[in-house]
């Protein structure tokens, strides 16, 4: 059986406040840590039948790139949900979602809210 891995390091400030976060995995683009700027990770854990949640950013990243960030994360979530369940009625409903939100990102950016 194969294994793979993925592995994080974050560098955090006094506060416990993330200042840089690397990535590699097994099957990723690098065998160095790369750095990335945001992780969104969500786990199921079957015994307490619940979905347990790691969310990290870094001081740099700016409020246009999170919102991008968590939009994307969505419209993943709408593939994830169409290729595990076949379920096209959800995976299309948080497509249409992701494409109000897309548009809400896009207005609220160019009025500089």
């Amino acid at each position: 059986m194969k294994r793979s891995s993925i592995q994080f390091q974050v560098s955090l400030d006094a506060q416990n406040i993330p200042e840089k976060i690397e990535w590699k995995a097994t099957d990723g683009p690098s065998d160095a840590l790369e750095e990335i700027k945001a992780v969104s990770i969500s786990l199921w854990d079957p015994k307490q039948e619940n979905t347990l949640r790691l969310d990290l950013w870094t001081k740099e990243m700016n409020v246009f790139d999170m919102k991008r960030f968590t939009v994307e994360t969505l419209d993943g979530l709408a593939e994830c949900v169409s290729n595990a369940t076949g379920d096209e009625v959800m995976a299309s409903e948080i497509r249409d979602l992701c494409k109000r939100l897309a548009k809400h990102v896009e207005t609220t950016t160019k009025a500089g809210k």
